[in-house]
């Protein structure tokens, strides 16, 4: 307890002592005059821009918004500063609704002109308060009565694995969403792609949230997908005993290759290259090729190899042959 009592006397003196109370006093009138200071200042006139967000409401329950429900809107303000503060920090400017039903146009998409948006917003603010400016001066909204469709989601942008690697596979859930916009735009909708991505120097397997590219007077549902980016190592690699299949050939005839079966080099991944058979190959040698009979060689064409595989090459672009008649 003599602690505690010694420890307040100490304080005591310090704070009371004649250098400090000066000091202290000094410091009182400082802190006065600043609040005095920024009293006058507050109540000077200033402009200040401020972002105002609207809201579309009492839409009809047949009616589906295919913009925005809300949207923003930058206002210039004149007037004193503690009223602007209270604009900007406050709650007074958060809550601004425009009525559906007084500014729809009854072709699929409304609009509110510059002076019924000052008449709103003028509801919300004190009468000392000017409006200098409205950005944009127009509001537009889109609706319609239900009219959707199904379309596929596609990634854009720019997505580079690690040297080596490449993109094996995209995959997207959910893979389409629900389009919901005015008949004519539907029609027009063949896919929507995702905001763009940037994605650069990865080599693992990659998830993204992707948000879908925004389009005026359409609404997708749901507005969001989440793509997996598949990664593999690429190789140089050869499939062999692929069989050559013979076409056009007329009736009676039959055309025989020599050797009947080649090789395809290509390119791919290491996880792809392990599932590939022959079978997922084809090559064909044409009888159109060779009817005159003036080439000593059949020429061969890779007709068909399977997804997941570039850059493929014959390792033997020709070979012998022998017309029979049956």
């Amino acid at each position: 307890m003599s602690q505690l009592i010694t420890l307040f006397n100490t304080v005591r003196n310090f704070f009371f002592s004649r250098a400090n109370r000066e000091f202290l006093i000094f410091m009182f009138f400082l802190l006065l005059s600043g609040v005095f200071w920024l009293l006058m200042t507050l109540n000077e006139s200033y402009e200040q821009e401020i972002s105002v967000p609207v809201r579309i409401v009492n839409v009809p329950d047949d009616v589906m918004l295919t913009s925005d429900e809300s949207d923003t809107l930058r206002v210039t303000l004149r007037d004193r500063g503690m009223l602007l503060l209270t604009y900007m920090y406050g709650d007074i400017l958060k809550n601004v609704e425009a009525n559906f039903k007084h500014y729809d146009q009854g072709s699929g998409n409304g609009s509110i002109s510059n002076s019924e948006l000052t008449k709103i917003l003028q509801q919300h603010m004190a009468n000392s308060t000017k409006i200098v400016s409205i950005k944009p001066e127009k509001l537009h909204f889109f609706y319609n009565t239900g009219a959707n469709k199904r379309v596929p989601v596609r990634w854009r942008g720019r997505v580079i694995p690690e040297h080596l690697y490449f993109l094996s596979s995209v995959s997207y859930s959910p893979d389409s969403v629900t389009v919901y916009a005015s008949e004519e735009k539907l029609d027009s909708i063949r896919m929507v792609y995702t905001e763009p991505l940037n994605q650069v120097g990865f080599r693992d397997t990659l998830h993204t949230d992707c948000r879908l590219q925004r389009m005026e007077g359409v609404k997708m549902v749901p507005n969001q997908v989440k793509i997996t980016f598949c990664t593999d190592v690429l190789t140089e690699e050869s499939m062999e005993n692929i069989p050559i299949k013979a076409i056009n050939v007329p009736k009676g005839k039959t055309l025989r290759m020599f050797p009947a079966k080649v090789a395809v080099r290509f390119v791919t991944g290491i996880n792809v290259y392990r599932t590939l058979t022959p079978h997922d190959f084809a090559v064909v040698a044409d009888y159109n090729d060779i009817r005159d009979g003036k080439s000593e060689k059949c020429p061969l064409q890779l007709q068909l190899f399977p997804v997941g595989v570039t850059r493929p090459a014959l390792v033997t672009t020709e070979v012998d042959y022998l017309i029979e008649e049956n």
